[in-house]
């Protein structure tokens, strides 16, 4: 005759002035669950006169490993407060567990301790990481730089399938996001400027400054944090899953390099991109303030259009140019090295993630910084 399986139980019956008796009813498994020790030790803790704690199993119907270690915390509480366990009561196998589980020794490091570290030393292993992540962004560096080599001579080995596939993505699929942004850019930048200069009668003026804004700065800049956040983040996405599925060491195993096969396509591919994509945000932005200046502040569509071409240098355009093709660079290596560094988790690849898009925009900032420098320096 089988017996059914109840919900397990726990109650308390007070044998003596110092005895506790705790009944245990059911079916305790891993299946079912298990009460607290904690009831037992609050029941200690409220009743100091307790010294010795028995066991009623007389309707235990079932047990596994999870009233072992009930009991084993019910041990570690009753040797705390020097209350003696008194185990007769027990199943004969579960005494028996008891006592080999007593015997054999706890291993040293088992129990996590929880150990804060001095200042220096936390300043020496922030030290540390940083050094190797400086080597390992260098070693990098200079690995993508043989690869571009590589890819210019026509000896790098890389699927041409891949290479398209990745232009498409960074180029014609990014359209849409990029047209709305330098629109709004566009539209912004006039709106500021024509209600400055309407003050002073100089609304034409608007012109000029939304044609050298979007040409030479905002548009390079605009569309560089925009594929940073968007094509950064998932080639970082993407060799960061690769990473984790241990693909790229499958790579490295068969004899291809991973920084041909999967980092130089990705680079190359922005490199192309970005000009164009900075092209068509100039001349989106331009109509943008067109739309606001031609609108808002009264001036005709042809004067804004001879102003606008007045303004606009080739100098203007150039600099642009060649900002996006250093952004390009700066998104492609962001978004790569953060996927190769990718940790072996689920979540490695989020952090990934966010990291590249962190690294992207910075070193877009940065960049901006030293090229508007360099541009004043040499008075371009």
């Amino acid at each position: 005759m089988e017996t059914t399986a109840t919900q397990p139980g726990l109650s308390f019956n007070r044998q003596d002035d110092d005895s506790l008796v705790v009944r245990l009813t059911g079916a305790w498994t891993l299946n079912e669950g298990s009460p607290s020790a904690r009831e037992i030790a609050k029941q200690v803790e409220s009743n100091p006169q307790i010294r010795r704690i028995a066991f009623d199993t007389q309707d235990l119907t079932d047990w596994d490993s999870s009233l072992l270690t009930f009991l084993l915390q019910v041990g570690e509480a009753c040797s705390r407060h020097d209350t003696v366990l008194d185990e007769e009561g027990l199943p004969r196998g579960a005494r028996r567990l008891l006592v080999l589980a007593a015997e054999v020794p706890e291993r040293e490091g088992a129990r996590k301790e929880e150990t804060r570290a001095g200042v220096f030393t936390r300043i020496g292993l922030g030290a540390i990481e940083a050094t190797g992540s400086i080597r390992e962004t260098l070693s990098f560096l200079g690995e993508a730089t043989l690869a571009l080599g590589r890819f210019l001579t026509g000896k790098a080995s890389f699927r041409r399938s891949d290479l398209t596939l990745i232009i498409q993505e960074c180029g014609a699929q990014a359209l849409p996001i990029v047209s709305l942004i330098s629109l709004l850019v566009g539209m912004i930048l006039a709106f500021l400027g024509a209600i400055q200069l309407k003050l002073f009668g100089a609304e034409i003026y608007v012109a000029d400054l939304v044609g050298i804004g979007m040409l030479r700065m905002m548009s390079p800049i605009m569309t560089g944090i925009i594929m940073a956040g968007r094509t950064g983040a998932a080639f970082a996405a993407q060799l960061g899953t690769m990473q984790t599925n241990e693909e790229i060491d499958a790579l490295q195993t068969m004899g291809v390099s991973p920084m041909e096969f999967l980092v130089l396509p990705r680079m190359v591919a922005l490199i192309l991109m970005m000009p164009l994509l900075c092209v068509y945000a100039d001349l989106v932005g331009i109509l943008g303030g067109m739309v606001v200046g031609v609108g808002m502040g009264h001036i005709s569509l042809p004067a804004y259009w001879t102003e606008t071409r007045g303004a606009v240098t080739l100098t203007h355009f150039w600099i642009g140019i060649f900002q996006g093709i250093v952004f390009g660079v700066l998104v492609a290596l962001s978004g790569c090295l953060r996927g190769i560094q990718c940790g072996r988790s689920a979540s490695a690849v989020g952090d990934a993630t966010t990291s590249a898009v962190v690294t992207g925009i910075v070193s877009i900032i940065v960049a901006t910084a030293i090229i508007t420098f360099v541009c004043n320096v040499l008075g371009i």
